[in-house]
């Protein structure tokens, strides 16, 4: 990532290339250098770095670097050093021809911040060419009766170098007949004549045979040779004559081959074969091999193609001679018009290949264009496509950086592929396209994003610890380290919450794990936050919640709250042997701790003293009458009833019920089965006597407590709720709880509490009910009178 002071820098660096490229453009000389051909590679040519009063590790740090047009590598620079060297040796004549002078422009790119520096380098002439003619052998055919004085002209010899290395001067053998002047023509060169000094003379000496010689100005100078053939010939006193002394025509330098070019045209006045002409190119040096002349008709052609930026002038020399060996000659100038031959050329120098995102401005790359062709043809427009955050800046002399237009979104794109567009304003138009690939790098600009706000996860109680739960899910649009996401818990806002004690979070792919067993009884639902956090510098992280719901199983029994089985003594109750069919008897009251329908409890009768007296109401654990009690049933009931959830499978349990069938209320509790077993012994006639008598006592009290039950039961006839037995004294809760759902024991009954006597503990020994405040007879009537009541209470 990018720094602060880095983007700082970036700026700065931006400003001051806008600054320097002003400066530059307004008033800033190029540097020129100049050095002969032919120098070794890797010779000093120049300190740049002194010249441009840099540093020395200056260079480096700029990332300074030589760029030539085609990026052909002639020169390298010695960053280290500052010196500028050759890379190969140059050869003038191979680079510019025959131009002069010649010189190669290159410019000095400095990339941080970045900077263009033009410079030149002239190549000067070395004498490393030797004049040379294209003929080995020149023929002349003189009449024998030309005056002395007269000038045969002579064909030239080309040398590739320029200036005081060409040809300078001609000379010919040693003879009594000719010697050579040597003439400036109008480009800059020289050519041979040759004059008659002595009259020549067919019969003594028709031929003769010079050596001509063509000297260059070089130390030491250089020379060509090549034999001037002579035939002396009769006499012909007409020399051909052209019709103009100069031809001047224009061709276009994509002409097709063996295009006419132009057609001169010669006239002598002689007859006969002194009177026929044969035109041929007087110089036979590389500028003429394009064109080819017809002997006869004296028509020039075309023989290999044009090429306006190499050669765009051509001086053709034309020489027509007649059959008596006379000659005459013109200039054929032939001018080569520019067309649009050449497409522009594109020369980049790319500087930065990945672009962070939310950069500023920032230079991509620095290319600079050209067209060899001229004029119109040769002006140039750079351009890229619309709707990328991208522009050309041009610079300086052809030279464009391309530069962002605005910050990048790597989430927007990573990737451009940019199409530079050089287009020359030719008829037809010409361009070239140059493509480009710039990659847009992340920054950690984007915190992970959870796919929700919240989530809610199942979880049944009694798992396995280690169960997998369930999984969050965060995803970052950013790429490498800035998308790796990292998931952790986050602390609870409760500090009492033992969250890392009941689950846990794969860091890596956010599964989560309940570390312990859940009870739903203890624990129904809990929450937390998590956190989704990147690898960037710095991190950014998100948060979602996460809700857990521990699903209830069947793992608890129904539990009997009353009557209680654990009880020292059980709990006996009373029932009048006057009761009423659907006398309540008692109530069975149990709860489950599971929830739902694992909590619906149902009850049922399973075994019972007399099977036909009792019935259970399966929905409210109701024991009552089934039918009117008689003296044949046995004073002591016993009956088991069984409570069932409705769970998966079911649980269960079961409670003991002791009914004792009485007379009345206050008839006391038969004794515990001991002293049954022990009455039921044979006794000695003493321990009659003894019983009777502690019966008779025992009646009396029992009579006596009898009147007194009386009497009070008549004083509290009127209020329904009052008890029958001495509520104990401390705390006993004021509700129990009701399987029907309400929490609560119906309130249509209400039950005393009877405590052991005796005992000293105030321990609870049962519940006895008493009667609601309608009347017995119409309990009995609504049970008759309902079949369903009636049904559900004998076979439940």
């Amino acid at each position: 990532m990018e720094t602060a002071p880095a983007k700082t820098l970036q700026k700065r660096q931006v400003l001051f290339i806008a600054i320097l490229l002003f400066l530059w453009e307004t008033g800033s000389e190029e540097i020129r250098y100049s050095m002969p051909e032919e120098t070794e590679s890797g010779s000093f040519v120049a300190n740049l770095a002194k010249d441009l009063g840099l540093r020395v590790g200056e260079l480096a740090t700029r990332g300074a670097r030589i760029h030539y047009k085609g990026n052909k590598q002639l020169l390298q620079l010695d960053i280290t050093t500052g010196n500028l060297l050759l890379y190969e040796k140059l050869d003038r004549e191979v680079l510019c021809r025959a131009t002069d002078p010649c010189i190669l422009h290159f410019q000095l790119l400095l990339e941080n911040p970045v900077q263009i520096i033009q410079a030149d380098l002239q190549l000067t002439d070395i004498n490393d060419h030797s004049p040379e003619f294209l003929e080995r052998e020149m023929l002349l055919k003189i009449p024998e009766s030309v005056q002395t004085g007269t000038v045969f002209p002579l064909k030239i010899a080309q040398d590739f170098d320029i200036g005081s290395n060409t040809v300078q001067n001609y000379t010919i053998s040693p003879n009594s007949h000719f010697h050579v002047v040597t003439h400036h023509r109008g480009d800059g060169r020289k050519y041979p004549e040759l004059v008659l000094d002595k009259a020549l003379d067919r019969e003594q000496q028709p031929e003769l045979s010079l050596i001509l010689t063509a000297l260059d100005g070089g130390a030491p100078p250089r020379s060509g040779t090549t034999t001037v053939h002579i035939e002396v010939v009769d006499i012909n006193d007409n020399a051909p004559e052209f019709l103009q002394s100069v031809y001047e025509v224009q061709i276009p330098e994509n002409s097709p081959l063996n295009s006419l070019v132009v057609a001169v045209s010669a006239r002598d006045l002689d007859a006969g074969t002194y009177g026929k002409v044969a035109y041929a190119l007087f110089q036979g040096d590389e500028v003429t091999q394009p064109f080819v002349i017809d002997e006869i008709t004296g028509e020039i052609s075309l023989k290999r193609a044009l090429d306006f930026e190499a050669t765009r002038f051509y001086n053709v020399e034309i020489a027509a001679t007649d059959g008596g060996g006379l000659s005459g000659k013109c200039t054929v100038v032939i001018e080569v018009v520019d067309v649009n031959d050449n497409a522009p050329e594109l020369t980049m120098s790319r500087l930065i290949s990945s672009i962070p995102e939310n950069s500023p401005e920032t230079v991509v790359a620095v290319f600079s264009v050209s067209d060899p062709d001229s004029g119109e043809n040769g002006k140039m427009v750079s351009s890229i496509h619309n709707g990328l955050p991208f522009f050309l800046k041009p610079t300086f002399k052809n030279f464009y950086t391309l530069v962002t237009e605005r910050p990048l979104d790597r989430e927007e794109r990573a990737e451009y592929n940019i199409t530079i567009t050089v287009t020359d304003m030719g008829t037809p138009r010409l361009k070239t396209e140059h493509n480009i690939t710039v990659l847009v790098s992340d920054v950690n600009d984007n915190a992970p994003a959870f796919t929700q706000t919240s989530y809610t996860l199942w979880v049944r109680e009694n798992n396995s610890p280690a169960l997998h739960i369930g999984s969050v899910s965060a995803t970052d649009t950013d790429a490498g380290a800035n998308a790796q996401v990292t998931y952790s818990l986050l602390p609870p806002p409760d500090p009492i919450v033992p969250l890392a004690s009941l689950v846990s979070i794969n860091p890596d792919n956010g599964h989560l794990f309940a570390l312990t067993s859940l009870d739903y009884e203890a624990l129904r639902a809990f929450e937390f936050h998590v956190g989704a956090t990147d690898r960037g510098s710095p991190a950014l992280s998100s948060q979602a919640l996460v809700r857990v719901l521990v699903a209830d199983a069947n793992d608890n029994a129904p539990f009997v709250l009353y009557p209680l089985q654990n009880a020292s003594a059980p709990c006996t109750e009373l029932v009048p042997r006057a009761a009423e069919p659907g006398y309540l008897v008692t109530k069975v009251v149990a709860v489950d701790g599971d929830a739902g329908q694992n909590a619906w409890l149902s009850y049922q009768l399973l075994k019972a003293t007399e099977p036909g007296l009792f019935g259970v109401w399966a929905h409210n654990g109701e024991v009552r009458t089934a039918r009117l009690l008689s003296e044949r049933d046995a004073p002591k009931q016993r009956l088991v009833v069984l409570v069932k959830d409705n769970g998966e499978p079911p649980l269960s349990a079961s409670v003991t019920l002791h009914v004792l069938l009485v007379d009345g209320f206050s008839q006391p509790y038969l004794p515990p089965p001991e002293a049954e077993a022990a009455a039921a012994a044979p006794a000695d006639p003493l321990t009659v006597y003894l019983v009777v008598a502690l019966a008779s006592v025992s009646s009396l009290f029992l009579f006596s407590v009898l009147v007194f039950v009386a009497v009070r039961l008549c004083r509290r006839g009127g209020a329904g709720s009052a008890g029958r037995c001495p509520v104990p004294e401390g705390h006993f809760p004021g509700h129990l709880v009701d399987v029907s759902g309400t929490g609560t024991l119906s309130q249509s009954y209400q039950y005393e509490v009877c405590l052991t006597g005796g005992t000293g503990t105030g321990e609870f020994k049962c519940l006895k009910p008493i009667l609601p405040t309608f009347p017995l007879q119409d309990t009995v009537r609504e049970i008759k009178e309902n079949p369903t009541v009636r049904n559900s209470f004998l076979f439940n």
